[in-house]
Formats: C-alpha cells, sequence, structure tokens
C-alpha cells in the first residue's frame, strides 16, 4: 500500500507505505534524481539520489511517512551535498545534531505527516535554479540548452549539479529521461 498525498510545498512530495502481503520480501526503487526523508518505527533514514535500483526491505514490515525532494531541493535541507548521499541510505542522525533529530522524532509521534511537513517548510528554496534546472531537464530540454540559458559553463554546471542532485548534469538528464518512460510505460 503505497500512496502520495500533496505537500502544499512546490517540489516536495508526501507519501506513505505500509506492510503489504504481496512485497514480503521488499520491493526495488527505481533511480529518480530524488531524495528522500523516510520516517519508520526505528527513526529516520535519508535516501539518497541514486544512479541504479536500490532494493529496499523497508516497506515489507512497518509503516513508513516519507517526504520526497524533487531533484536539486534536498541538499539545502539536510545540510549536505547531494554527492555525499549518492546511492545511500543513512540514518538522518548522521547528519543533523541529535538534538535537533530528537524535536522532530517528538513531533512526529503524534502526526508525522504534519511533522515532515512543518519542517520542511521554509528550508525549501522552491524556486532554487538547480531545482529549475532539474524541472527543465524533466520537461525534455537538452543540458547545453539549459546551461546556455543560465549563462553557466560547462564546468560550473558540473560542479553544481554534483552537488544538488549526486550527480553531473547528463546522469540527470538519463535519469529522468527514463523516469519519464516509466511513466509511460502500459500498466502504470
Amino acid at each position: 500500500m503505497y500512496r502520495e498525498l500533496p505537500s502544499g510545498i512546490l517540489g516536495v512530495t508526501l507519501w506513505r507505505s505500509g506492510p503489504s502481503g504481496a512485497r514480503v520480501g521488499g520491493t526495488h526503487v527505481l533511480p529518480d534524481g530524488c531524495m528522500d526523508l523516510i520516517r519508520h518505527a526505528d527513526g529516520f533514514l535519508v535516501a539518497g539520489p541514486d544512479t541504479t535500483s536500490q532494493f529496499s526491505d523497508l516497506v515489507a514490515d512497518r509503516p513508513l511517512t516519507a517526504v520526497r525532494f524533487e531533484p536539486g531541493l534536498g541538499p539545502r535541507f539536510f545540510g549536505v551535498d547531494a554527492s555525499e548521499l549518492t546511492d545511500r541510505r543513512v540514518p538522518l542522525d548522521d547528519l543533523w545534531p541529535s538534538r535537533r533529530v530528537r524535536l522532530l522524532a517528538a513531533r512526529a509521534e503524534d502526526d508525522p505527516v504534519a511533522a515532515l511537513v512543518d519542517a520542511v517548510r521554509g528550508a525549501v528554496d522552491e524556486h532554487d535554479p538547480m531545482a529549475d534546472l532539474a524541472r527543465a531537464l524533466a520537461a525534455g530540454a537538452a543540458v547545453t540548452e539549459v546551461a546556455a540559458t543560465l549563462g553557466w559553463s560547462d564546468r560550473t554546471l558540473r560542479r553544481r549539479s554534483a552537488r544538488a542532485y549526486g550527480y553531473g548534469p547528463k546522469t540527470l538528464s538519463r535519469v529522468l529521461r527514463f523516469r519519464r518512460a516509466v511513466a509511460r510505460a502500459p500498466g502504470r
């Protein structure tokens, strides 16, 4: 049982998932260029941007509540470059001071959805140029076309992309193109 909910914040999606007999062993998560903050029974987990399919057994036996940040929006919230989290899952405690994590956990006890939305609100710049770049790429724009619009050199674009997305702009473009293809596939 997976479902997405609106967060009221541009570029941020809430999602919930619970145990499902159909997915007893877990599930594969396809690359989407996003970063997630996942609340589960044992705490919080940060899922970095993926370059390949990742196996997750989290959904197999526990309810999850999470926020998904569109490409480019997560690093500011987490306080770490996306490149440090590429293809990784790390406890939020590894990124934030324990007091901050405990405060979020306490707020999430009664209403995890409200706690996550409140934590994200104001911490995400919805009009960050890197988020705008990712949206343009997601819509099918060419990397060189978008870079020219921003007036950035290839080197600047690559450096900023690694910090914002966890990989270069061409890799992000391929991940987003794959995501569009999966969304258009029959049976989705």
